[in-house]
């Protein structure tokens, strides 16, 4: 038979710290083992299963039968179980032709609560990114600690914009001063805070690195609201676009930045470090404004920062870009192109809205690809230089880019024959002067 020598105190003992030692058998620890649990119980014990409770559906289990499916956002071929059109979900902009796939839907919920919900459309699904170069250019960015736009706002067209061949075709939208903004507006989701980390001061020399050793020839800086600096990040912005130019003179830079709280003092500072085109995003319609941005973003604000970058540079091209889908009108898209061009605005975008997470503001429709053609059309109307729109195109768009690259380097053409004009041209390597 098992013993077992336990220890306790010797109540009969003038000296109670003494120990005494008792022996007990295997048996008798068992019978008054098996006490204690029977009148316990333990705190993780489980009910007895009755199935004829019928227990609610948590609110996780909700949303997530509520939310978007995986095959949303891969591109597919459509299904013919979601083939329902919903007109109340197409833009009133403008009809969309009878060639345009209808918006699909489908019926969500549990049992009690099922609701209709519209499907991403065909058109704003794009593939998810898997090419090497993604790959390559991610290890950079995370390697020097910088970050892009392209990640922190979720931008679909990130497979298109990195996945090129190599990284000299590949375009990034560089952010600086951190991850974290001091303004929080509805269609955002990058992140926000009263008190971001303090700015890195060897960001502008890891920026410049990134983009020499990338050899792009046009790049664009963005930047988050850093409403907790005196200058907004101003001096910050315009030391990293000199860097960059005293890396490579020939990379053409934009830069979009944000308001400055208005202090257009810094608008000049940033429009004369140096940069190409200088972008502010007024993102809306003004009478939507107030819902859509922070509060401390106006429409008039943001015309008065493009008006001031305007002018403080001799041939600076302003660009801004605007989301459709938000439940804008017609006539409020025409006010806001006619206070763009009052400015002299050259570049005008416009996107799809398309709501990151659901704590953002909602879509209000799926703008169809022809109504995005036909403002494209109708800003060229009205004498911008350029207009991208259709419904994945955002600030930092490939073909912007690229066209806006090659009217620059026209205008830089034009400003040397002119000066060579001027002075009597060139003979074998030299210029000739006019007597």
């Amino acid at each position: 038979m098992d013993y077992i020598i336990a220890a306790k105190h010797d109540q009969s003992s003038s000296h109670p710290k003494l120990l005494q030692s008792h022996i007990f058998t295997s048996l008798e620890v068992k019978r008054v083992l098996s006490r204690v649990v029977s009148s316990r119980s333990f705190a993780t014990e489980a009910p007895e299963y009755d199935p004829s409770i019928r227990r609610r559906p948590t609110t996780f289990h909700d949303r997530l039968n509520a939310g978007p499916s995986f095959s949303d956002f891969v591109s597919s071929p459509p299904s013919a179980e979601f083939s329902t059109p919903i007109s109340a979900n197409i833009s009133p902009l403008n009809d969309p032709p009878t060639s345009e796939e209808p918006l699909r839907t489908a019926i969500v919920g549990p049992a009690n609560r099922k609701r209709q919900i519209t499907r991403l459309p065909t058109w704003l699904q794009t593939p998810i990114p898997t090419s090497p170069n993604y790959k390559r250019i991610k290890s950079d960015l995370r390697g020097l600690n910088l970050h892009t736009v392209c990640e922190e706002a979720r931008c679909p067209n990130i497979n298109d914009c990195w996945g090129g061949s190599d990284k000299s075709a590949a375009t990034a939208t560089i952010m600086l001063m951190g991850d974290t903004c001091t303004r929080g507006c509805r269609f955002c989701s990058v992140k926000t805070s009263k008190a971001p980390p303090p700015l890195d001061p060897h960001e502008p020399e890891h920026t410049a690195e990134a983009l020499k050793r990338w050899g792009l020839g046009y790049v664009v800086l963005t930047s988050v609201d850093r409403d907790d600096l005196a200058d907004g990040g101003a001096h910050h912005f315009a030391e990293t676009i000199r860097k960059i130019k005293d890396k490579a003179p020939g990379m053409l830079v934009e830069a979009l930045t944000g308001d400055y709280a208005g202090d257009v003092e810094m608008v000049d500072l940033v429009a004369g470090s140096g940069l190409d085109v200088y972008a502010h995003n007024v993102e809306t319609v003004e009478a939507l404004t107030p819902m859509v941005r922070d509060r401390r973003a106006t429409f008039r604000q943001s015309l008065r920062v493009l008006e001031r970058a305007k002018g403080a540079k001799d041939g600076m091209i302003t660009k801004t870009s605007v989301m459709l889908g938000l439940g804008e009108t017609e006539e409020q898209i025409w006010e806001m192109l006619r206070e763009l061009r009052k400015i002299n605005t050259d570049i005008v975008t416009f996107g799809q809205y398309m709501q990151p997470t659901k704590r953002h503001m909602p879509v209000h429709t799926y703008v169809t690809p022809s109504v995005f053609e036909t403002w494209r059309q109708r800003a060229l109307d009205m004498d911008f230089l350029y207009c991208a729109s259709g419904p994945l195109v955002r600030s930092s768009y490939k073909a912007g880019e690229a066209f806006i690259e090659n009217v620059i380097k026209k205008r830089k053409a034009g400003r040397d024959v002119s000066m060579m004009q001027e002075v009597g041209g060139v003979e074998g390597g030299r210029i000739v002067q006019n007597v």
